[in-house]
């Protein structure tokens, strides 16, 4: 079953405005939302991507399970800052990051450029992800509890058969798909820092394959390298580039 949903606004909805405000920090908010999703049976598992809209690189997704976290907690102290992954600094990430993977169940699996360029990115996205949630379902000793799938965005991934919850905006409402945006976001970043150490003209340690100025001037001035989408650039740089593999 999926269930498709956008939070509503708070200054337009009384009742979201009361919550909102009883709630207090945004990561009991977060928590909150995880609770009325899940109900009292269900095991939530949240996923999410990073690296849909950049020129270079592979799709990385994470899925995770949070632990029980009390109000006042150790755990929730150091969650406090848990949020849509952009929204965070790089160090702050890093930090939440570390925490996550120490105290929650993760799994985090990628779809390659080559898939990208063959299937299309919403479908690499959902193929992402998928990999990750499997791979997470595998690690776990019980595979027969009730599980319920929380995926940022519109999308449900038809090929897990697993109740599925749909949430625009998930990774700002709900406290798993955050975390879920968070060590994935960690994980492909590493990718392109490691990555920029082989190509230095692009500034994959900065941009980490977006579309910024200087990495579609790099791209113009020495072009594509196998890591690039050229689907992306034939879109973006408006102009036809080859791609040369080695």
């Amino acid at each position: 079953m999926t269930e498709k949903r956008e939070a509503g606004n708070s200054k337009k909805n009384p009742r979201a405005q009361t919550e909102y405000l009883e709630c207090g920090t945004r990561l009991k908010r977060m928590l909150k939302f995880d609770v009325r999703m899940r109900g009292k049976e269900a095991i939530l598992i949240g996923t999410d991507e990073v690296g849909r809209g950049c020129l270079a690189g592979p799709v990385v997704a994470a899925a995770v399970i949070l632990p029980p976290i009390r109000t006042g907690s150790k755990l929730s102290q150091a969650l406090e800052d848990l949020n849509d992954s952009k929204q965070l600094s790089s160090q702050n990430r890093e930090r939440l990051a570390e925490i996550i993977h120490q105290n929650a169940r993760c799994a985090i699996a990628e779809a390659t450029v080559k898939e990208i360029e063959t299937i299309n990115i919403l479908k690499a996205s959902l193929l992402a992800m998928s990999r990750a949630v499997t791979k997470l379902l595998e690690e776990q000793e019980d595979s027969v509890r009730n599980y319920l799938l929380a995926i940022d965005g519109n999308k449900r991934i038809a090929e897990l058969q697993l109740e599925q919850v749909t949430v625009i905006d998930g990774d700002s409402h709900s406290a798993s798909i955050a975390a879920a945006s968070v060590i994935a976001k960690v994980y492909r970043d590493s990718i392109m820092t490691n990555l920029a150490e082989q190509f230095p003209n692009y500034l994959w340690e900065s941009n980490k394959g977006y579309a910024s100025q200087a990495h579609r001037e790099a791209i113009k001035e020495h072009g594509p390298t196998p890591w690039h989408r050229k689907t992306f650039l034939d879109r973006v740089l408006n102009e036809q580039l080859t791609l040369q593999f080695d």
